[in-house]
């Protein structure tokens, strides 16, 4: 299955990119996309802390992924 994990703010700079396309295997959860994307990006597990979202609805890590899906990784928001 394909997908796509756009990143924003801090995770765009560790990844060196604005968006990434997985092919992966069936029955793939988050969290294993994740562990993808940390072995290919080894400064991604700098990022200390983000939301996931699904398809546009914030998503445990334990979901399974279909082909096609969208995840977005939102590193947490400061300013003043």
């Amino acid at each position: 299955m394909t997908i796509t994990i756009k990143f924003f703010a801090l995770g765009r700079e560790l990844v060196g990119a604005n968006a990434l396309t997985l092919d992966l295997s069936d029955g793939t959860t988050i969290e294993g996309a994740l562990a993808h994307v940390r072995a290919q990006h080894p400064t991604f597990a700098q990022l200390p802390s983000f939301l996931v979202a699904l398809n546009t609805e914030y998503a445990e890590q334990s979901t399974m992924l279909k082909n096609g899906d969208e995840l977005a990784i939102i590193p947490p928001v400061s300013g003043g």
